[in-house]
């Protein structure tokens, strides 16, 4: 272990079989290297690397056929990334990346398909193309994890490394980024390197209170002493010798404290108490596991207003989104076809106009990326030209000039919603179709797939669908699902949603649920639990309409394979359902909009009560509720909801306790 500019990081010297071990031990459920992943390194290159050959900074070798199954090297001022395919070693180069210059740098490669995305300390990201996509079937049975190395002596790696890290998922630059720090940005770094020895004015590394002080375990804690690095030693000695006993303690336990970050716990550290200060939490270490002895989690409190965000045009629907290294957005559909759509950018503490896009009463955006890309598509409900043909527009986002510019049209009809999901790496968007000029319901929605070669979205599916208003795309396990809100068949709003599996490169039918104008489908998932909530918007049956109905949750029978009947709420018009954390506590969020004579309504807040389902637990005044957002920042949790009967959306400040 060596320090140097601030930071420690692990030298290789030698003795490769012991920094290696069986991939079995990451890969256990499923033997497959994942087909969309990342890899995040922190390492140190000295100067002299710059004239020397490759050196591994990991691979996965077969040992059987010494075959390099996924590596990464660097060399010359370069970074290689290598994997398997079909047809042999494949190798992506990254020319020129300043590395060998004996600082500090945090690399995130990002691997999805036929791209490979290299991002160095959080700055622009560099893309590269493969002639070959990275395999979804890369067996990693009898491979070996080598690190510094590829089990041999040539090729050592010489630097220091201080963070390794294989991460499932297209891109985890959004989880080290942006950072204080980018060339030492943390994702997950051995708590042994985050430990830096300091010494105050008076070398005095003692601490403040010796040993032997009577302290009760849970409540009397001895005074701790700060040090600079925020690392925190205390001493602890238990006066209940039975409970010292019991737990394995000694007279004596030193107690190791950090600041959000997890000590170790193995053999050595058994018996000793840890201290969460970010989480206000107590554990115990049994020799494998953190035991949570006393914890404090965040509660909801109250609801607070917080802005009052003028648009332009009543708003049909709101996108929150966060865009690496630029910023926290939201997009807002404005209904109103002159004024277009606006893009907010959150900027202290508020919602602030950045952007503004032509739009044809929008009915919703959705943010989605592909790779290091990202994009907005926004779902226009009318023709640009008035009793025209309608479309719907992708938006790429440039991170050069700092807008989201056109890029792709699709044709439409009466768009409501669009749903983005990837299925084994490939990306799909799903657009509900709702009626066409001539009045009729029952159309075909569409299900779009990316072409990674036109780098275009091509119609992949349809599906029939009846007023369709929502989609919403989940999976449970190795399953993906999408579930359709049906709303009016022409005749009545009595009717069923449907809920589609994937099978065999299709979606196919699952499951029918009755519905009643559905508006929105949310799925969440409680202590493994999985449930779907439907907002029914309004049963019109014989020229009648009943605006004040139950919505349903429902709940997925693993044994029976079903989606059964969880609870039923009252609501007013439901047209979206939002469901979000604070601390341990689950909550749903409905946007009740019309009871039959008034859009000035109260929209509920349910908390989660276990066996009682959902209890109201705050009621907010709202005017044309469309739909709510939730959202954290560094300043907290906040909920926005949009109204479709002003120019007026509001923004809630979540307070805890």
């Amino acid at each position: 272990m060596v320090q140097t500019r601030g930071a420690r990081g692990v030298r290789i010297s030698g003795g490769q079989r012991s920094m290696s071990f069986p991939a079995s031990q990451i890969f256990i459920n499923c033997q497959h290297v994942p087909s969309e992943f990342s890899i995040v390194i922190t390492l140190n290159v000295p100067r002299a690397n710059q004239e020397r050959d490759s050196e591994y900074v990991f691979t996965l070798l077969d040992e059987v056929n010494d075959r390099v199954l996924l590596g990464v090297t660097v060399s010359h001022g370069d970074v290689h990334f290598l994997f398997w395919s079909g047809r042999g070693r494949r190798r992506v180069a990254f020319r020129d990346v300043a590395l060998a210059d004996g600082r500090w740098h945090t690399l995130v490669l990002a691997v999805t398909g036929h791209y490979t995305t290299l991002t160095l300390d959080c700055g622009m990201p560099l893309e590269l193309i493969h002639d070959s996509p990275f395999p979804s079937d890369l067996d990693t049975r009898g491979s070996r994890f080598f690190i510094g190395s590829r089990r041999r002596y040539r090729g050592l790696f010489t630097g220091l490394l201080r963070q390794l890290v294989l991460l499932p998922g297209s891109d985890a630059t959004p989880r080290v980024c942006p950072s204080s720090v980018p060339s030492l940005s943390v994702l997950s770094v051995p708590a042994s390197l985050l430990q830096l020895p300091v010494k105050d004015s008076s070398a005095n590394l003692l601490p403040l209170y010796p040993y032997g002080k009577d302290v009760h375990p849970w409540t009397d804690m001895t005074p701790m002493r700060e040090f600079v690095d925020m690392d925190i030693w205390m001493w602890i000695s238990v006066s209940n010798p039975n409970y010292s006993n019991h737990c394995a303690l000694g007279h004596e336990a030193e107690v190791r404290v950090t600041e959000g970050l997890v000590p170790p716990c193995g053999d050595l550290e058994q018996g000793q108490l840890w201290v969460d200060t970010l989480k206000r939490g107590l554990y115990l270490c049994d020799g494998l596991l953190w035991l949570p002895m006393l914890q404090e989690h965040a509660r909801l409190d109250y609801v607070e207003d917080h802005q009052y965000l003028h648009t332009r045009s009543k708003t049909f629907d709101t996108e929150v989104f966060l865009i690496p290294s630029t910023g926290l957005f939201l997009a807002a559909a404005g209904h109103d076809s002159q004024t277009g759509s606006a893009i907010y950018k959150w900027d202290e503490g508020e919602f602030r106009l950045f952007q503004n896009i032509s739009t044809y009463e929008a009915q919703a955006w959705k943010y989605f990326t592909i790779g290091k890309r990202s994009f907005l598509v926004v779902a226009n409900s009318a023709s640009s030209e008035g009793g025209g043909e309608e479309y719907s527009v992708i938006y790429k986002w440039s991170q050069r000039k700092q807008k989201f510019f056109h890029y792709q049209r699709l044709q439409t009809h009466t768009a409501q919603d669009w749903e983005a999901f990837s299925i084994q790496g490939e990306a799909f968007l799903a657009v509900a179709n709702h009626r066409r000029d001539d009045n009729n319901h029952n159309i075909h929605s569409v299900i779009y797939k990316w072409n990674p070669g036109t780098k275009l979205f091509e119609v992949n599916q349809t599906l029939l669908t009846s007023g369709a208003y929502d989609w919403e795309a989940f999976s449970v396990g190795p399953y993906h699902f999408l579930a359709v809100a049906n709303t009016f068949d022409g005749v009545t709003t009595r009717l069923n949603s449907t809920i589609y599996v994937w099978v065999a490169g299709q979606f196919q039918h699952f499951q029918d649920i009755t519905t009643s104008g559905a508006t929105d489908w949310e799925m969440f998932e409680i202590g493994g639990r999985v449930f779907l909530a439907v907002a029914n918007g309004e049963l019109h049956t014989h020229g009648s309409s009943q605006y004040s109905i139950n919505s349903t949750i429902y709940e997925l029978n693993m044994e029976l394979q079903t989606f059964i009947r969880f609870q039923d709420i009252l609501t007013h018009t439901a047209v979206d359902w939002e469901f979000f954390t604070v601390g341990t506590q689950s909550f749903l969020v409905v946007a009740n909009s019309y009871n039959g004579t008034s859009y000035s309504l109260k929209s509920v807040i349910y908390r989660w009560q276990g066996s009682e389902g959902f209890v109201s637990a705050h009621e907010l005044l709202t005017v044309g509720c469309r739909d709510w957002e939730f959202f954290h920042t560094s300043e907290g949790s906040f909920l926005i909801y949009s109204s479709a009967t002003s120019v007026l959306s509001k923004v809630f400040r979540l307070k805890t306790y």
